[in-house]
């Protein structure tokens, strides 16, 4: 098994970089099932950042790029439950995904509630708001 960086991914989904993109374009073609690619937590946060921060990549397209990550039989999430319940709470509503994250690992350890001054988090990602 193999593991990818966040830039493999966002050159990827960005096309942003000839050479660059060629390079992750051909490696994504020569991955199958039978060898899958492992894709880190972090490596989802920071791809869901660069891509809606840097790109302005909108929700609904980001719903989209997560969920060819999270069903592709070619790739092992790192927590795919906690991803998947995430992407659930992101695709709902207006919290970050990140937020989303943090909430979905939470509770998958046992937390009975996440603390948060963010109000969207409180309201969409089902934490409590403190104040």
């Amino acid at each position: 098994m193999i593991g990818f960086d966040t830039n493999i991914l966002v050159r990827f989904f960005a096309q942003d970089d000839p050479v660059q993109c060629e390079q992750a374009d051909e490696l994504m073609r020569k991955i199958s099932g039978s060898e899958p690619v492992w894709i880190g937590l972090a490596v989802i946060l920071e791809l869901v950042w660069v891509l809606t921060k840097t790109y302005r990549i909108g929700q609904p397209e980001m719903v989209r790029i997560l969920e060819r990550l999270l069903f592709n039989r070619a790739f092992r999430i790192e927590q795919a439950d906690a991803v998947h319940e995430a992407l659930q709470l992101y695709r709902k509503g207006n919290a970050e995904f990140a937020d989303c994250l943090i909430a979905s690992c939470a509770r998958q350890a046992g937390c009975a509630s996440i603390m948060t001054f963010d109000a969207n988090a409180a309201r969409d990602a089902g934490m409590q708001l403190m104040g």
